[in-house]
């Protein structure tokens, strides 16, 4: 069964929230290997995400079903990122939306 957007966003505010959690546990004394194992698991779940959700929006975009999008392998997703120069510009918050 596809998720709809607003599943992928939740799954995403989880893994954020507990990316988040990880580094704050980790303030002051650094990250212990199974924290820093983990830690890449969720970066690699969170691009996983981030792409299924891009790949939904721009099916909707060109009026094609966004339930046809699926989530690529992690390996995958990755390579784009790591090829990509302006990936890190597409990670940067956007100043217009900033305190909303």
């Amino acid at each position: 069964m596809a998720e709809n957007e607003g599943q992928i966003i939740g799954r995403i505010d989880e893994l954020i929230a507990e990316e988040h959690e990880l580094r704050r546990s980790a303030v002051g004394q650094g990250l212990k290997p199974e924290h820093q194992a983990r830690l890449k698991e969720l970066e690699e779940h969170l691009d996983q995400c981030w792409d299924l959700l891009r790949q939904r929006r721009a099916r909707a975009e060109f009026h094609q079903n966004p339930n046809d999008a699926q989530a690529r392998p992690i390996p995958e997703v990755e390579s784009y990122y790591s090829s990509s120069p302006s990936f890190e510009r597409w990670m940067q918050p956007d100043p217009s939306t900033a305190g909303r």
